[in-house]
């Protein structure tokens, strides 16, 4: 990988021989939450014009185009759910909306194969895994995770004594990109491998369908970057997501 201007050119050797060198494409994870709702995503849109946001039972992120006003169009959606992230650039809001934190992170990117021994079963999550993947995610990184989160991708965990203990997934999903999300594990359960695995299965699978993986990851969560780091991620971009609430 190597930068050129102000934005990355990103080959895929190992599955395809495709080179990604158009910048609108590339660009294009400056704006994830808009662009994973144009394409892969579209079913999940809300859409105010010059604010795209995802149905708040899905995830509760938004997108915007830059140089735009959405204070109206953040009016219109704090009525369906109370607190909610716009990621990229520092949105206007009204007196009716707080800014609440702004949480900096980088967002990462993959282009080859891990080459990882996988000492432990990752299996698929079905179904019947709903519940548990829902509590487990919230109990370790509350308020992210929705009831439908789970329908926005696929998602892979690790059992033991049948207890779901480790999972990971997919979020935001393009033509070309899809995050890798929910990176977790039960605090019983940490320091066993069960992330850099999962991690990693998750971004092969990806790169399996011909799409490139990358992760955002708070820049202040050292040890999860050092383990991206390992795995071959590399860091794109810093990126913003301004957690915003309607004003009581």
């Amino acid at each position: 990988m190597r930068k050129d201007c102000d934005f990355y050119v990103v080959s895929l050797n190992n599955c395809c021989h495709t080179t990604i060198t158009e910048r609108k494409m590339i660009k294009k994870l400056d704006n994830p939450v808009s662009h994973s709702l144009l394409e892969t995503h579209k079913n999940f849109s809300i859409d105010y014009n010059n604010l795209r946001l995802n149905a708040p039972d899905y995830c509760a992120f938004g997108g915007f185009k830059d140089g735009n006003n959405i204070s109206s169009e953040i009016d219109k959606y704090s009525k369906l759910i109370d607190s909610f992230f716009i990621v990229g650039r520092k949105p206007g809001f009204s007196e009716k909306i707080i800014l609440k934190n702004e949480l900096v992170c980088l967002q990462m990117v993959i282009e080859d194969f891990i080459d990882l021994e996988f000492k432990d079963a990752i299996i698929k999550l079905n179904d019947k895994f709903e519940e548990p993947l829902f509590d487990l995610v919230n109990s370790v990184q509350p308020g992210y995770f929705k009831k439908k989160t789970v329908l926005m991708g696929d998602y892979y965990g690790i059992l033991t004594d049948d207890k779901l203990v480790a999972v990971t997934g997919e979020r935001m999903k393009m033509n070309d990109f899809t995050e890798v999300s929910a990176v977790v594990t039960h605090p019983l359960y940490t320091g066993r491998g069960y992330a850099k695995q999962l991690v990693a299965y998750t971004a092969n699978k990806i790169l399996d369908e011909n799409k490139f993986p990358y992760l955002h990851v708070s820049e202040k969560n050292i040890a999860a970057v050092k383990l991206y780091e390992t795995l071959g991620f590399k860091t794109r971009r810093k990126i913003s997501f301004w957690n915003l609430m309607k004003r009581s």
